[in-house]
């Protein structure tokens, strides 16, 4: 049987035989209707190629069934990994996610800002840049809307919910420690909080162990491009026969898989074995990190917690769900766990 086609909500309605504003409702929330006037309307939509106009609809509300997911980069596994987690969970409670990517740059994350106000979402779950980041484009979007940062944040009163970033560095510092050479610790640009808090505790537990600290420096500017900047580093400490220590810890996994490369290119054997020639270590379990060469042992990032979290205190936020606004804790630390794998 051919499907019925209606252009407008109002000729749905009337061949539902229910008013507008019940559809409406139904569209809004299908529980807020009655059960018997939701079984007429589902069943109307199974016969019909009727599809509410979601832009149109959003117009005529203050605020919209949408919310904004802002990042530095689509591309990195962690933010990949978490904006699907977010997506799907967002969908759960009846909102649509809309994905924006600020591609490292502040004149990006800002234009995204503009691109979400204008859109009148409801809420957004943001991962600012950091230390790049015009913390007046946060403070603007706070006057306007309910948002929640993930992973980094900028000062001031936004909850806020991330790793607990000196627990997790300090417990791989301590395996790395008892298992074998104390490790270096090969750093990256700080693009945000996250870059000098894990360096700070693994200066704070080698000494606490009573080993002197050795920092490698990144030799490159601000920049998200951890992968080349690891190969590049790494390369040229190993043509120099300046690597401090046979074990590298690595700031974040990126970074290491970089590193693993060049070490590869240089024919040294990574991994705990006896015969293996260095041990590389790192932070963020990124989905990618077992399936390197050998699997990357790594600092495991709660991606289920932060996901959450994030969207329970949105909702919050909202009005929506079970949390209270004065229950929202302003600052979350999650505590990573320590993921042994063959690399170190």
């Amino acid at each position: 049987m051919e499907n019925l086609t209606h252009k407008t909500m109002e000729d749905f309605a009337k061949s539902c035989g229910i008013s507008r504003p019940t559809l409406s409702k139904y569209f809004h929330d299908p529980t807020s209707v009655k059960p018997a006037t939701r079984a007429l309307i589902e069943a109307a939509l199974r016969s019909t190629d009727y599809q509410p106009n979601l832009y149109a609809r959003n117009l005529n509300r203050k605020r919209t069934r949408n919310v904004g997911i802002l990042v530095p980069a689509l591309t990195d596994p962690f933010y990949a990994e978490m904006v699907n987690r977010l997506e799907l969970r967002l969908r759960d409670e009846g909102y649509w996610p809309i994905v924006i990517s600020s591609h490292g740059l502040a004149e990006l994350e800002a234009d995204a800002v503009k691109t979400m106000l204008s859109l009148k979402v409801a809420g957004a779950v943001v991962a600012p840049l950091g230390l790049k980041s015009d913390p007046r484009v946060f403070e603007k979007l706070a006057q306007n809307l309910p948002f929640v940062y993930f992973d980094t944040y900028i000062e001031g009163n936004t909850p806020f919910i991330g790793n607990n970033n000196y627990q997790s560095v300090a417990t791989i510092v301590d395996y790395l420690c008892r298992s074998g050479d104390a490790p270096a610790y090969l750093d990256i640009p700080h693009v945000n909080h996250n870059s000098p808090e894990r360096l700070a505790s693994y200066i704070a537990t080698m000494e606490a162990q009573g080993y002197e600290p050795m920092v490698i420096e990144t030799n490159a500017d601000y920049t998200w491009d951890f992968e080349r900047i690891g190969y590049e580093q790494m390369d040229e400490l190993l043509g120099a026969k300046r690597l401090p220590s046979k074990t590298i810890l690595c700031a974040n996994d990126r970074l290491a898989f970089g590193v693993m490369a060049a070490a590869f290119a240089r024919g040294l054997k990574i991994g705990r074995k006896k015969g293996d020639n260095i041990r590389i270590a790192a932070h963020d379990d990124h989905p990618l990190s077992r399936y390197t060469c050998p699997p990357l042992t790594t600092m495991g990032q709660d991606f289920a917690s932060m996901t959450a979290g994030s969207v329970d205190m949105l909702l919050a936020l909202l009005g929506d769900g079970d949390a209270q606004v004065p229950t929202i804790p302003r600052k979350v630390s999650l505590d990573g766990t320590l993921v042994m794998r063959k690399s170190a």
